[in-house]
């Protein structure tokens, strides 16, 4: 299944996406007699994500004549604003590490946290800070966490997880280039960080690992690679963090880049992953 937020009547509402159409979530329990939360964070916070699922899985919404409305009808928004937590890997793929003349970390992984006051979604602008000259744009695979747990083992992971999404992050990486301990500034300028159309539910992902991740600039391929590369894989990023503080339903892991591309006024930049809605964002630059 595929959930997305729509901006409908001026307010930001949860949705199946089936076949090119979306149904939003009140729609469905007014015409079903259900009782489900109409917004993307609810759904997953109130544990009622599987029960969706389970009903999309079983009778889907064709089966039940509900109405339709043309995805080329409808904006998404970002798949919700309020997070508990936001993680960031960075330097997961050796050869974005070689990009930046940095060693990849081999032990741990290198992780950082943002706020979520850096959120914006699908179609929004990227904003170039006036305290950058280098900002860069940076394509990821994201996982979605599901259910709250600590010291969840990598084997277990799988159970405690949502789903995934595209997730396009950005660094003013001139900031941080100036000393490291200024990642965290580096990292949380409004815009930073831009997520959706679609939570992908863990079930419709045959083999996570297999997936190709691109970051795109102005239609051109800047750099891809496969999850399988990744030093820190998918389920040992939900363990190794689970054993820093618990995970809550809805925290959001954004996995790291297969490379990050500089980005510049009137740009537009894509994350694309095999099988998901791409997702993309334009650029302004502040100082012009």
């Amino acid at each position: 299944m595929r959930l997305a937020t729509v901006k409908h009547n001026q307010t930001e509402k949860a949705a199946i996406v089936d076949g090119g159409n979306v149904y939003l979530i009140e729609e469905i329990n007014k015409q079903l007699d259900k009782n489900w939360s109409t917004d993307v964070f609810a759904i997953i916070e109130k544990g009622e994500l599987e029960q969706i699922n389970t009903w999309y899985q079983r009778d889907g919404v064709l089966g039940d004549g509900l109405q339709a409305i043309p995805q080329a009808d409808v904006d998404f928004g970002p798949l919700y604003r309020h997070p508990r937590k936001i993680w960031g890997i960075g330097l997961n793929y050796v050869e974005h590490a070689a990009d930046l003349s940095e060693k990849s970390p081999n032990t741990e992984p290198a992780s950082f946290m943002k706020p979520d006051t850096t959120i914006i979604g699908p179609k929004d602008t990227i904003n170039i800070p006036k305290q950058s000259e280098r900002t860069t744009a940076e394509a990821e695979l994201g996982i979605i966490i599901g259910k709250e747990c600590k010291d969840v083992s990598a084997e277990n992971a799988k159970d405690v997880i949502a789903g995934f999404t595209t997730i396009i992050d950005m660094t003013a990486e001139d900031i941080l280039q100036r000393n490291p301990r200024y990642l965290t500034r580096s990292k949380s300028f409004d815009t930073f960080f831009s997520f959706g159309p679609q939570l992908v539910t863990a079930d419709e992902v045959e083999d996570v690992l297999t997936l190709e991740v691109s970051t795109m600039i102005n239609g051109e391929l800047h750099r891809k690679n496969v999850v399988e590369n990744m030093t820190f894989r998918p389920w040992d990023l939900v363990s190794f963090h689970s054993q820093v503080m618990t995970l809550l339903p809805g925290d959001i892991i954004s996995t790291g880049t297969p490379g990050a591309v500089v980005i510049r006024d009137g740009d537009v930049v894509e994350c694309r992953i095999d099988g998901f809605e791409t997702l993309v964002n334009s650029v302004i630059d502040l100082k012009k």
